[in-house]
């Protein structure tokens, strides 16, 4: 499976975690990017989650070169789905 994949995060969200976790198991990679210490990261957030921190915010380009994707804590079977996009 290619494309990239970045999650927006915090140290403290256990969805976060989980998500990580799973990703992990997969073997599929992922730039983890932390909104409390980035916070031009933390406006992007909030710019693709009408004005909420909301996280993992995961942001997915397929490698077939189709837009990006956007998502608002997804599952694994929507990473998954986005990158074979």
């Amino acid at each position: 499976m290619q494309g990239t994949v970045t999650m927006y995060s915090t140290t403290w969200c256990g969805y976060c975690r989980r998500l990580k976790g799973q990703l992990d198991r997969e073997g599929i990679a992922y730039t983890e990017i932390n909104i409390e210490q980035d916070p031009e990261s933390a406006k992007f957030v909030e710019s693709v989650n009408n004005g909420n921190q909301l996280v993992p915010t995961v942001v997915v380009v397929p490698a077939s070169g189709a837009e990006q994707v956007a998502m608002p804590n997804p599952s694994l079977a929507q990473v998954k789905q986005a990158l074979a996009v």
